[in-house]
């Protein structure tokens, strides 16, 4: 996925800045990580408080092999409703955000 793209998808946060790393993209807002883009894809940030919602609207969790078996990361995959509706992308956009903030802290 372009930068244009990703920066469109996530106009209502704010400007983002999108960094290359593990051979994909990192999507950043005031200097915190809350998306990555793997193979094309756009993984949102969950945590514990919002993990249960992203898999309760069908998402799935990005894991990636570790020397031969899964290891989950708290990325999640985008709901299919929110590709159509720009107000709920903003809200899970808004979710991975404040996930992003709390596992800063």
């Amino acid at each position: 996925m372009d930068n244009a793209a990703i920066e469109e998808m996530f106009e209502t946060l704010g400007p983002v800045t999108i960094k290359r790393m593990f051979g994909g993209k990192g999507v950043y807002f005031e200097g915190v990580i809350f998306a990555l883009e793997v193979d094309g894809e756009i993984l949102l940030k969950g945590d514990d408080r919002t993990g249960p919602t992203f898999e309760e609207a069908g998402s799935r969790r990005w894991a990636y092999d570790g020397k031969g078996k899964p290891v989950n990361m708290p990325y999640w995959s985008i709901p299919e409703e929110a590709y159509d509706d720009p107000d709920e992308m903003a809200r899970w956009v808004r979710l991975a955000y404040e996930a992003a903030l709390r596992a800063k802290k």
